[in-house]
């Protein structure tokens, strides 16, 4: 069956979507990179230029670009984000409404996951949160009467006609689509809307061409939305190189994204391209030997040879560089290959095929989708795309398969905060406030404890930068977790790894206490005696003293220096100057936040001096190079304090 309604112009696919469903649009649309931004704004404008009309959009992770703030902020973003996303990128504009709190009355926004820490400041954007499971949306999605759903695609001409590939969101499409059949409820209008840069992959992630209702080919189309790449400081990388001895050669690997994950790959390609280095690495943050004893029935000091399996809610860069590597490189089967090798008596890993990378849904940059697509095209197979009930979820109709699949599972996911009992924060402040939200990360650790040797860690830095200072981010106690402490499991710090499965509340502290800042132990200890939680008599061990900054610079700075632990670890997109641009950028921030800093500033604003020969390039991208006004002026002082910060 062909589809009958087919459009190029965007404006006359909603005009016709509009005067199809009626005056109530119930849409579902994909989380990050499948939502089709420019169908998704015209419904938005028609809508919210009629009064009688009303929408309602349930989905999750509306990417936009960022805003910068006036100043030198915009004076370095604004080049940046035209060069890095196009001048034709479009933003979801119901999200930028949002963001402001100027959504009509007539329109409503459901996400569950938000662009991370985006909306803390909407309020509508906090009131029409929904917290969810990952592997819950599409059960709670049927109940919402959905009339409509849209999605980015790929689209291929084949012999039999066109196919179609949900490619980067396949997650939770196939889920919702059979949840609504197998309730009997009415057909969604289902609207496919072709990218052609979209890399097109096969397996569950490709669909016939009578699953969709309509097709909008627009004559142009704007970039893909791709994550610029993260810098990684000593603190991440340290971080990383602990996590990475937790991974156990033939095992199932789980990455989330952001600088602590790109820490965690560079260690383990680390770990595999130079063994004898990334061991002294280890040696010299760990002089205790804590890690190493872990590594021993945990995971291993040795350079992979069986490889890994991911499985993995989302695919990003990491698992590119680890296949790359000759890391990812564990192939599973389905079940059809697993009855035809046991009927021929053979073990599986004999049979030809098979994919060693299982994911829901992708996001990062442009080289991963390059990736992606080039794979497809000379190994079909080595990537399998899939609704998120398969990935997540390990029960079912999948699971001894799934079980086989994820043996020796190491799901490594971030967290913002944990409680030395050993409760995750991940997506709430303790006012009730939301980050993110909840995703899969809660999935992937309950599947941690059912799975045979499966573990969840989770990864967070031991402190952060408030406003005049910094704070541990382990607390005795905080208002909302994400993970229970029943859940406890493995935390890593820069400081170390922690393993709480099967202690002891006191064993539990002791642990963390392990793997906390210096500067807030006593502090912590304090607190977990006065709810008995310590013996009175317990005492500190010297050795965790030690952690500090200092302490890491110390360890890592050899390392470093050698170009292995680079700033970048997987390329930049930013030009050299801003890369140059970005640390002194930071620390402006950073003083700008308490009354020292500011007056620190103001110091150094008055001190005036000629520009410096590796000055000038740098203000000159920033449009600084000859100012005029006397705002302009001071920001070039502002700059140049900055850029001169390690001489002051």
């Amino acid at each position: 069956m062909q589809i009958e309604h087919r459009y190029t112009d965007t404006d006359a696919c909603a005009r016709y979507l509009a005067d199809e469903l009626g005056a109530d649009l119930r849409i579902a649309a994909p989380l990050g990179l499948g939502k089709p931004h420019g169908l998704l704004n015209a419904l938005y404008r028609n809508t919210a230029a009629d009064p009688i009309r009303s929408m309602r959009l349930y989905t999750a992770l509306s990417l936009t670009r960022p805003q910068p703030a006036p100043g030198l902020e915009q004076r370095f973003l604004g080049p940046f984000l035209e060069r890095h996303f196009g001048a034709d990128q479009v933003d979801p504009q119901y999200a930028l409404d949002q963001a402001r709190g100027a959504l009509p009355s007539n329109v409503e926004v459901h996400e569950f996951y938000l662009q991370s820490g985006a909306l803390l400041h909407s309020g509508c954007a906090q009131r029409s949160y929904i917290s969810q499971n990952y592997t819950h949306v599409a059960r709670d999605l049927v109940v919402q009467d959905i009339n409509l759903l849209v999605q980015l695609v790929a689209r291929r001409e084949g012999p039999d006609g066109a196919r179609y590939s949900l490619s980067c969101n396949p997650d939770l499409t196939l889920d919702f689509m059979r949840q609504v059949q197998d309730a009997g409820k009415p057909r969604p209008l289902c609207v496919a809307v072709v990218h052609p840069d979209l890399p097109y992959l096969s397996g569950e992630a490709e669909v016939a061409e009578d699953y969709f209702d309509v097709e909008l080919r627009p004559e142009t189309s704007p970039l893909l939305f791709a994550l610029p790449r993260q810098p990684v400081d000593l603190a991440e990388y340290a971080l990383g190189l602990h996590a990475s001895a937790l991974v156990r050669d033939g095992g199932c690997l789980q990455i989330g994204i952001g600088a602590l994950s790109d820490a965690l790959v560079k260690a383990l390609l680390l770990r595999q391209q130079d063994n004898t280095v990334w061991r002294r690495a280890l040696v010299a943050l760990d002089r205790r030997g804590a890690t190493h004893a872990l590594a021993g029935w945990l995971g291993g000091l040795a350079a992979f040879q069986a490889g890994l399996y991911g499985a993995s809610e989302m695919v990003m860069d990491g698992f590119m560089h680890l296949q790359r590597a000759g890391i990812l490189k564990r192939r599973s089967w389905d079940n059809l290959a697993l009855e035809r090798a046991s009927a021929a008596g053979r073990l599986a890993a004999d049979v030809p095929g098979g994919h060693y990378l299982r994911g829901a849904f992708f996001l990062g940059s442009r080289e991963l989708y390059a990736w992606l697509d080039a794979t497809e095209a000379v190994d079909p197979d080595a990537i399998d795309m899939g609704p998120v009930s398969n990935v997540n979820h390990l029960y079912g109709d999948h699971q001894v398969l799934a079980t086989l699949q994820r043996r020796g599972a190491r799901f490594f996911n971030t967290c913002m905060m944990a409680t030395l009992l050993g409760a995750a924060v991940s997506d709430t402040l303790d006012d009730g406030g939301v980050v993110s939200g909840v995703g899969g990360q809660y999935n992937f650790v309950a599947m941690a404890h059912e799975l045979p040797e499966g573990r969840s860690v989770l990864l967070l830095r031991a402190t952060r930068q408030v406003r005049g200072g910094i704070e541990s981010n382990i607390r005795w106690n905080y208002g909302q977790t994400t993970i229970p402490r029943h859940l406890r499991d493995i935390y890593v710090t820069e400081y170390g790894v922690a393993d709480l499965r099967g202690k002891s509340d006191s064993e539990c502290v002791e642990a963390m206490l392990s793997i906390s800042d210096a500067r807030f132990l006593d502090a912590l200890c304090a607190e977990a005696k006065a709810h008995r939680k310590l013996a009175a008599d317990f005492v500190i061990l010297e050795a965790w003293r030690r952690h500090s900054p200092r302490y890491l610079h110390e360890a890592l700075a050899p390392f470093q220096q050698k170009g292995l632990l680079p700033q970048f670890p997987f390329g930049s997109d930013f030009t050299e100057v801003e890369q140059r641009l970005l640390p002194a950028l930071n620390w402006l921030k950073a003083c700008s936040s308490h009354w020292r800093g500011r007056w620190r500033l103001l110091r150094a604003v008055c001190r005036h001096g000629a520009v410096a020969a590796d000055e000038a390039e740098a203000l000159a991208r920033m449009g600084l190079a000859h100012p005029v006004k006397l705002a302009d002026r001071l920001q070039r002082r502002l700059l140049q304090a900055a850029l001169r910060r390690k001489q002051m």
